[in-house]
């Protein structure tokens, strides 16, 4: 009875080993694993932020959803929006940075994954940036959490705004 006992122990083992192997995600940008509703994603050193989002919601279908996350960084283009021009002014930063928020969201635009993504990043002086975040180069950590949700949430661009805006038509 006891060495039943152990081997149903050694299978109950292999198969959670083996479930929790399986919820492990590897692209060339990231890894990540599925946590209940959702993902915790590992930005690789050096890699774009904005390609591996754009990687990962592809891969995984995911059409809709929340973005937050933390990290660091060495360059960062973020972007202001002006309404008199409507249009973007960027600004790169090429500076080791901490990523204090990244907050953001899913939606489809054209039939293609599109992320708007807001950042704060903690510079060397603890002084702060803060913008619509164009893209960044991890530089250490990326540490990014994605909730997908069960929607159709599209965006398309207000000529009268100048940004893309979401249609719920």
């Amino acid at each position: 009875m006891k060495s039943l006992k152990l081997i149903l122990a050694v299978i109950f083992i292999q198969i959670t080993m083996q479930t929790q192997a399986q919820q492990v995600l590897k692209g060339s940008l990231w890894t990540a694993k599925k946590v209940e509703q959702g993902f915790i994603i590992s930005i690789n050193d050096k890699a774009s932020i904005t390609d591996a989002l754009t990687d990962f919601v592809t891969q995984n279908k995911i059409v809709a959803g929340n973005i937050l996350g933390v990290g660091a960084v060495n360059e960062a283009t973020l972007r202001f929006f002006d309404p008199e021009t409507k249009e973007y002014v960027d600004k790169t930063f090429k500076e080791q940075m901490e990523i204090s928020n990244i907050t953001g969201n899913i939606a489809v635009k054209d039939g293609k994954p599109y992320l708007h993504v807001h950042a704060t990043l903690g510079r060397k002086d603890y002084t702060a940036l803060a913008g619509h975040l164009e893209d960044g180069k991890i530089r250490g950590a990326g540490e990014i959490f994605i909730m997908p949700i069960q929607a159709d949430i599209q965006r398309i661009k207000s000529e009268e705004i100048g940004l893309n805006v979401y249609d719920f038509k």
